[in-house]
C-alpha cells in the first residue's frame, strides 16, 4: 500500500493503523479486511534561529590588533544574546595561568547548586597548603592554620586571584579529576586544567616541586640556580603544549553561556559573576578601556617571565554595555618578549573596539 504525505510522519501512520483492529469473525471465517487510515499531520518547519553576522569594522580592529602584536596571542568576542563572534588566533590553546581559577569556581558552585558544597561551610589553610607567587593569605596562615570559609577562599581566589585560596578549594572539590569532569559534563570546549599551581608553575621553570618552596621566596631562588639553558627548553615545552592551555573561543563561547544561565543556578551564576566584577586584579587591561557605564566581570592570568620574555598573560571576562547588552572577551597572550605595557595596550585595545561598537551597536562603529 502507498502511503501519502511527509516521509517524517511514516511512524506516526504506521501506530495510528496499528492501533486500528480487525473485526471479529466467526469461527472459520475470514476475517473482513479493515483498510489503514492514512493521517497526514502538517507540522512547522524547524528553522534556527537567524545569527546576526558579526560587525565588520569590529573585525578589522581586532585583525589590527593582532596582526599587529608581536607574539603569540589569540583574541575571541562573542555577543552573548546576538549570537555573532570575531576571533584571530582563537583556536590555539594558549597558557590560562590564572584564568583557569574560573573553571575551579564553577566546580565549587555547581556542587553547591546539587546541594554538595556550602559556601558558609569552615574551612581550614594550614601551612602545608602554602602554595607559591601570588598568595596574600599566606600572611594569615599562623600555627594551626587560619580558619576561613568555602566563600572567602572562592572570594580571594577570584577577585585577588590568590593561588592558595584556589588551590585550597581545588582539593575540596576533589582534586584536577574533579574540574576536568566538570568541563567534560558541561561540555565547554577545548579547555584544560593543569595539575593545580604548584606543580604546573615548578615544571614549567624546570623544577620538581618541593615544600620548601613555599616558604618566602624559596621557589624564586631555587629558579634562580637553574642553568638557564634548562630553563628556557622547560618554558618552551610548556608553550608548546600547555597542560593548562585553553582557546580563547572556548573560553568566550563558556562566559557567554555563564552569562545565560547555562552552566549554573540562577544565584550560583549571579553570585559568581558579581565576585568576578570585584576584582582588583588587572587596572590596566579589559578594565582600563571601558568608558563610563559599562561593566564588567573578569578574571586576568599572568605566567613567568624568562628575561624579557612571558609565557602566558590574559584578561577574560564580560562587558555589559549601558544599554544592557553583552559582550564576552577573551584576550590571550601565549609567548612574547614584548613589555609589559605593550601587552596592556593588545588587551585594551579590544576592549576598546567593542565598547567603540557597544555605543552605536550598528556597523557604522568605527574601526580606530
Amino acid at each position: 500500500m502507498r502511503f501519502t504525505g511527509r516521509s517524517c510522519l511514516l511512524g506516526l501512520t504506521l501506530a495510528l493503523a496499528a492501533c486500528i483492529p480487525s473485526r471479529p469473525s466467526g469461527s472459520g471465517r475470514t476475517p473482513e479486511r479493515v483498510d489503514q487510515v492514512v493521517v497526514s499531520i502538517p507540522l512547522p518547519p524547524v528553522t534556527a534561529k537567524p545569527v546576526r553576522p558579526a560587525p565588520a569594522p569590529l573585525e578589522a580592529a581586532v585583525d589590527r590588533l593582532w596582526r599587529g602584536f608581536d607574539g603569540i596571542s589569540g583574541i575571541a568576542v562573542r555577543a552573548v544574546d546576538e549570537g555573532w563572534s570575531v576571533e584571530r588566533g582563537g583556536r590555539r590553546r594558549l597558557p590560562q595561568q590564572s584564568v583557569s581559577k574560573l573553571w575551579v569556581a564553577i566546580t565549587l558552585l555547581d556542587l553547591r547548586d546539587s546541594g554538595r558544597a556550602k559556601l558558609d561551610e569552615p574551612i581550614t589553610v594550614r601551612p602545608e597548603d602554602l602554595t607559591l607567587f601570588h598568595q596574600p593569605i599566606a600572611y594569615l596562615v599562623k600555627g594551626e592554620g587560619f580558619q576561613t570559609t568555602v566563600g572567602g577562599l572562592l572570594d580571594r581566589a577570584l577577585t585577588h586571584s590568590d593561588n592558595t585560596a584556589n588551590d585550597r578549594l581545588l582539593t575540596y572539590v576533589g582534586g584536577p579529576s574533579a574540574v576536568r569532569a566538570m568541563i567534560a559534563a558541561k561540555r565547554l570546549g577545548d579547555i584544560r586544567f593543569g595539575p593545580g599551581e604548584r606543580l604546573l608553575q615548578s615544571k614549567t621553570a624546570g623544577l620538581i616541586w618541593q615544600p620548601s618552596f613555599a616558604i618566602g621566596n624559596g621557589f624564586e631562588i631555587a629558579r634562580s640556580r637553574l642553568d638557564p639553558a634548562a630553563r628556557a627548553a622547560a618554558l618552551d615545552a610548556y608553550i608548546a603544549d600547555p597542560p593548562d592551555g585553553a582557546a580563547p573561543v572556548a573560553i568566550a563561547d563558556a562566559l557567554a553561556r555563564l552569562a545565560r544561565g547555562e552552566l549554573l543556578s540562577e544565584t550560583s551564576t549571579r553570585y559568581l559573576l558579581d565576585t568576578m566584577g570585584r576584582s582588583v586584579t588587572g587596572r590596566a587591561r579589559l578594565r582600563a578601556a571601558l568608558p563610563a557605564g559599562w561593566k564588567i566581570a573578569h578574571k586576568t592570568g599572568t605566567g613567568q617571565d624568562l628575561g624579557s620574555r612571558n609565557a602566558g598573560f590574559n584578561d577574560v571576562g564580560l562587558l555589559t554595555a549601558p544599554d544592557g547588552r553583552r559582550y564576552t572577551i577573551a584576550v590571550m597572550i601565549g609567548d612574547t618578549r614584548r613589555p609589559t605595557r605593550e601587552r596592556q595596550q593588545l588587551i585594551q585595545g579590544v576592549a576598546a573596539a567593542v565598547a567603540a561598537y557597544g555605543v552605536g551597536g550598528t556597523d557604522s562603529a568605527a574601526a580606530n
